[in-house]
C-alpha cells in the first residue's frame, strides 16, 4: 500500500488541491477567495488529466519511418492547454464582475450583499 501510494502521488496531490478549492469556494464568504478556490480546484483537475494521458516509456505519436513502440496520447495535453485559457478568461470575467459588486455594494461578503439585495 505505501509503494502504490509512493508511486502515484500525483493522485494524491490530485485529490488534495480538489479537497482544498472545494472547501475554498464553498466555506469562504469572500467573493475572492471563491475565485481562488476555484482556480485551486482547476489546477487539480488540470494535473488529474495530465497524469492520466502520461505513459511510461511512451513517446511522442510523431513517426519517422518504419518505428514500432508505445505512443502517449497527445489528447489530455491539448485539452488542458484549452483549458488554461477557458480558466484565464473564467477568472478574469470573475474578477471584473467582483470589482463592480464593490462598486455597487462596498462590500465582498455574501451574506452582507444578500441583506442589501432584499432590503
Amino acid at each position: 500500500m505505501i509503494d502504490l501510494l509512493a508511486t502515484h502521488y500525483n493522485y494524491l496531490m490530485f485529490v488534495a488541491l480538489v479537497a482544498i478549492g472545494l472547501y475554498g469556494v464553498t466555506a469562504s464568504p469572500n467573493l475572492v477567495k471563491k475565485v481562488i478556490g476555484l482556480n485551486i480546484f482547476q489546477v487539480g483537475i488540470f494535473l488529474f488529466f495530465v497524469t492520466s494521458g502520461y505513459v511510461d516509456g511512451a513517446v511522442p505519436p510523431v513517426v519517422h519511418g518504419d518505428v514500432a513502440g508505445t505512443y502517449a496520447s497527445p489528447l489530455p495535453h491539448v485539452l488542458i492547454l484549452t483549458a488554461i485559457v477557458v480558466g484565464v478568461s473564467l477568472t478574469a470575467v470573475a474578477l471584473a464582475l467582483i470589482v463592480r459588486i464593490y462598486d455597487a455594494y462596498g462590500t465582498l461578503d455574501e451574506e452582507a450583499i444578500r441583506e442589501v439585495q432584499t432590503e
